[in-house]
């Protein structure tokens, strides 16, 4: 059994655990909830009623954090001519056009956040699926992460670096996804919190029957899980 610290157990004590918070004290309670001396993330946890074996019920997408997530996304783009000219110049960290850059990831260098594409690049981008496909970095136009044309490149950079964040289930039929730090006010992590909702409940899949959301758990990284109402969780943006 695990143990827990004298500061996890005092704020553990501030929640009760039989109660599903409404999204606005929640946020202001997970924030009470913080007792490390770093800047501790905020995490939402979701156990959706579908069921991830079946390809016609996945759900994932895309959700622009209004209030940002508290820290600093890095872009990789694979372009090649004038869509890689265009993404060093939006403040891409990383562009890759190359057989040399493609090695050095095949070889296990993914030190990036989000991938976004030029579609001519995918063939190439394809092969690296093992090592980019685990740690989410696949680009996919699901997740909108292709991007059209070279002219959209500066736009989707931007929404990466100011708070675009992807989502998608697991095979447990979980989604867990950051949405702010310790030090925002609650009113941020409550936008952000609202618009994660709008966007999950976007992607809910046609084919899912009975109860969507079935459970919401808001949390610092280390601290206790606070239960959110699903039914209010999703009124937010009704």
């Amino acid at each position: 059994m695990r143990q827990h610290g004298k500061k996890y157990l005092a704020a553990a004590q501030k929640v009760d655990e039989q109660k599903l918070y409404a999204p606005p004290e929640a946020m202001t309670l997970v924030k009470e909830t913080s007792f490390t001396q770093f800047d501790s993330t905020v995490e939402v946890h979701m156990r959706l009623g579908v069921d991830p074996r079946h390809a016609d019920q996945q759900v994932r997408g895309v959700v622009l954090m209004p209030a940002g997530v508290g820290k600093t996304v890095r872009v990789m783009v694979f372009a090649q001519g004038e869509a890689a000219r265009l993404a060093q110049e939006s403040g891409a960290d990383y562009v890759v056009n190359d057989d040399e850059g493609l090695k050095k990831i095949q070889d296990g260098w993914t030190d990036w956040d989000i991938s976004l594409a030029m579609p001519d690049m995918m063939g190439k981008v394809g092969r690296l699926g093992k090592v980019l496909g685990v740690r989410g970095l696949m680009p996919n136009p699901k997740a909108g992460t292709i991007a059209a044309k070279a002219d959209d490149l500066p736009r989707m950079i931007k929404e990466a670096k100011a708070g675009r964040v992807e989502f998608r289930i697991d095979k447990t039929a979980n989604i867990h996804v950051i949405i702010g730090k310790a030090s925002f006010g609650a009113d941020q992590l409550l936008t952000n919190f609202s618009a994660l909702m709008e966007a999950v409940n976007k992607a809910k899949p046609a084919s899912s029957k009975g109860v969507y959301l079935k459970r919401v758990v808001v949390t610092l990284t280390m601290g206790p899980g606070i239960k959110v109402d699903p039914n209010l969780a999703l009124a937010l943006h009704a």
